[in-house]
């Protein structure tokens, strides 16, 4: 869990290393996707249960994490996507509500059928998606914001200056009228970034990897098998489910030498 990758070998401090069971390539995908998840469901949603939550491109890496743990606790899940397969593949995981926004209107379908807001928003779109979300908070909502994949990247603004500068790189949003909104109806709006939740990870990593060996929880992984890190380039391309590359296929048969 350090910054850096696409290498066959690294030294990393032994602070930074998570033992795990076993090194399954669905444990890879926990590393990151899950546990910010877990992580922001727990400490900036406060996720109870008997609750509604909604999940945004819930079909994506760490969506498919919020939406199993919302539901294994006890609420009413709704998660929007785009396209049928994507639709279908969140209605196999149990969630209560699906919104394919290629057929429907999200803000419609909200509007309808959660009159009285949702209240809890798992965020990671941004951009006018999160003005739609503000919006169909309920009293007392908290909307976790983990995420803007439609303003260029999800990173703190020092990281995101770091790589997206000049006129093309990463605008700032004005949100017009959000101390109103929150102020209003007592609602939170949080930021998550996992790197400064270092020391719950080991604790939710073992809780998610207990849900998926008792096969309580998925983890869907491209079907596409990346072997060697020649493979990294055409793995980035990919989008289906997390994806997972195998830097060195002999590794699960190799036993470490002390």
């Amino acid at each position: 869990m350090t910054f850096g990758s696409y290498a066959e070998f690294t030294m990393v401090p032994a602070k930074h290393l998570l033992p795990v069971p076993r090194p399954d390539p669905e444990v890879v995908a926990m590393l990151t996707s899950g546990l910010t998840a877990s992580i922001s469901l727990e400490k900036a949603g406060q996720m109870t249960s008997g609750q509604v939550v909604l999940v945004t491109a819930a079909a994506g890496g760490t969506g498919q994490f919020a939406v199993q743990l919302a539901k294994l606790a006890g609420n009413k899940v709704v998660a929007t996507c785009g396209g049928e397969s994507k639709a279908a593949f969140l209605a196999s995981l149990g969630v209560d509500r699906v919104i394919n926004y290629q057929h429907e209107k999200i803000k419609d379908v909200l509007k309808k059928e959660f009159p009285k807001g949702v209240d809890i928003i798992y965020e990671s779109v941004g951009g006018d998606m999160f003005d739609l979300c503000l919006n169909a908070l309920a009293v007392h909502g908290r909307l976790i914001v983990i995420g803007m994949i439609s303003q260029a990247w999800s990173a703190p603004r020092e990281i995101i200056d770091l790589l997206y500068q000049g006129e093309e790189g990463w605008k700032p949003k004005n949100y017009t009228g959000l101390c109103e909104k929150i102020l209003a109806k007592s609602q939170t709006v949080a930021g998550f970034f996992l790197v400064q939740h270092a020391h719950m990870w080991q604790d939710h990593l073992d809780k998610l990897f207990e849900l998926y060996a008792s096969g309580k929880l998925k983890v869907s992984l491209d079907p596409k098998k990346f072997l060697g890190v020649a493979s990294a380039v055409d793995a980035v391309e990919e989008s289906v489910g997390k994806v997972v590359v195998c830097i060195d296929p002999a590794y699960s048969q190799t036993l470490a030498k002390l």
